[in-house]
C-alpha cells in the first residue's frame, strides 16, 4: 500500500512538468515567411524541448495557413518539433 502511495505522490509531481513541457513555447522574432514555400525564419531564444540555443534559422511550417497570421518583424512565440528529421513549427501566435 505504502509503494502505491509512494507511486501516486510521485506522479502527482511529475504530471503537471510533462504537461507544462508540451506546451512551452520559445520566443522569436519573425525575419522572413515563405508562404508558397511554407517555411518561416525566426530569430529566436533558446528551444528548450529541442535542446537549442538561441540561433536565426528557418522551419517548416506544419499548417501553412498559420503563415497567414505573422509577418516580418512580428513578435511570436511558438512551438518547434522535429518531425520527420526537419524543424517544424507547430503552434505560432503573437507575443503577448
Amino acid at each position: 500500500m505504502k509503494s502505491i502511495l509512494r507511486a501516486l505522490a510521485i506522479a502527482a509531481l511529475v504530471v503537471p512538468f510533462s504537461i507544462h513541457a508540451a506546451d512551452e513555447l520559445s520566443e522569436a522574432t519573425v525575419k522572413k515567411v515563405d508562404k508558397a514555400g511554407g517555411t518561416v525564419t525566426l530569430a529566436h531564444g533558446p528551444i528548450a524541448n529541442l535542446g537549442m540555443p538561441p540561433m536565426t534559422m528557418t522551419f517548416k511550417a506544419k499548417d501553412k495557413a498559420m503563415l497567414k497570421k505573422v509577418k516580418e518583424g512580428d513578435k511570436v512565440r511558438f512551438r518547434a518539433e522535429e518531425t520527420g528529421g526537419a524543424y517544424t513549427v507547430v503552434r505560432i501566435e503573437a507575443a503577448k
